[in-house]
């Protein structure tokens, strides 16, 4: 390579170490970690600094260390921001997080007509700026956005099916946000997405094939092999609301299944139903036990064909999991599936919003911090 090639290998080398470290790092730490000289790093921290990209910390004395304290730098991961959003069929939630995938600003709104693509994506993109002005940055440091939305979408970001509705089929959701605000954009299913957020920083750390599963009112099921999502033939992996032979839409209209409805007053109803049948009262009880049922019958046929080491039960299901757990687990026991493990997710409704971040750093790792090359 020529000196040109060098010293951009050698910046990215430096950048990424500081991008995957904890927190600031000193000039000898950065070239034990980077195998290159003092006097290289110091040069090419000096352009970071210029650029923005880091920031070198005030020198403070440590006590019982003679001499001058050792220069100190840290990545400023707000140089560039990222964006997020989540559309269901009554709302869009809007976030904004720098290059760590720390959420520092935030939006969320109604949609005007779910059934209009044209509209709901133009609130989708008016949320995203009202996210980046909570986040006081400015237009030119966002640099990519995801998009997490219902149906099957294949690994352009096209929607190729949507349960009950046409119109959204074919639209090409990278393109369309875009045309609206001028970055690269990727989408995937909001489970999907789910299921990449509690691998990365929820329920799911310690596994690789991992199911995200949202039943109820709304059904679906993120699937991740080997740690990686898994969208099957346009993107319909994990679809089962319009598989006929499975129960998922059996119970969709019972309140207890109001749990994943994205209408907060039907929700309020299905944590009331909880609520009554924590005090042992019959009716309720009886409720529950259908919705487990229904659950159960579906992560059993799951647990036979996927067979993932997790199932994160989310997308509303975590706010009855004291109640559903212990029942879904005992319902599969006796159903004699594998010995999966069954949690809930510890993200709450952020968890496809987190996971479109994850998805946006993945596929921008190289646009941001250069190639991965080996250090020196």
């Amino acid at each position: 390579m020529n000196q040109s090639a060098v010293r951009r290998v050698n910046t990215s080398v430096i950048l990424r170490a500081l991008a995957v470290s904890a927190g600031s790092m000193t000039l000898a730490e950065l070239s034990e970690r980077v195998g290159l000289s003092r006097r290289t790093i110091e040069l090419i921290l000096d352009s970071l600094v210029d650029a923005g990209w880091v920031s070198e910390l005030d020198r403070v004395p440590v006590s019982g260390c003679a001499g001058r304290p050792a220069r100190r730098y840290v990545l400023r991961a707000d140089h560039a921001l990222l964006a997020a959003v989540r559309v269901t069929t009554l709302d869009v939630s809007a976030v904004v997080a720098d290059v760590r995938g720390r959420i520092v600003g935030r939006a969320h709104g109604p949609l005007r007509v779910y059934q209009d693509p044209q509209a709901t994506l133009d609130d989708a993109a008016a949320l995203v700026l009202e996210a980046l002005d909570d986040a006081g940055g400015s237009a030119d440091r966002l640099r990519a956005g995801a998009i997490a939305s219902g149906g099957a979408i294949d690994d352009d970001g096209v929607v190729r099916r949507l349960v009950h509705t046409t119109r959204w089929e074919g639209v090409h959701l990278p393109e369309e946000l875009g045309r609206r605000i001028g970055v690269p954009w990727f989408a995937d299913n909001d489970t999907n997405l789910g299921a990449l957020a509690e691998r990365w920083r929820g329920a799911a750390g310690d596994h690789d094939n991992v199911v995200w599963a949202m039943l109820g009112n709304r059904t679906g099921l993120g699937i991740l092999i080997r740690g990686d999502v898994h969208r099957g033939f346009e993107g319909a992996a994990g679809e089962i609301a319009e598989a006929v032979s499975l129960p998922a839409g059996s119970v969709e209209n019972r309140p207890v299944a109001w749990l994943t409805s994205p209408d907060p007053d039907r929700r309020r109803v299905a944590l009331g139903r909880f609520a009554v049948a924590r005090t042992g009262d019959t009716a309720a009880l009886a409720e529950v036990d259908e919705f487990v049922e229904n659950i159960a019958s579906i992560l059993t046929t799951l647990s036979w064909t996927v067979a993932p080491s997790l199932i994160v039960l989310g997308g509303g299901l975590e706010d009855a999991a004291d109640v559903l757990l212990p029942r879904v687990r005992e319902a599969m026991h006796s159903a004699r599936t594998p010995a999966v493990e069954l949690r809930a997710t510890v993200l709450g409704s952020d968890g496809p919003l987190i996971g479109a971040v994850k998805f946006v750093l993945d596929h921008m790792d190289t646009e941001l911090f250069g190639p991965p090359v080996p250090s020196a």
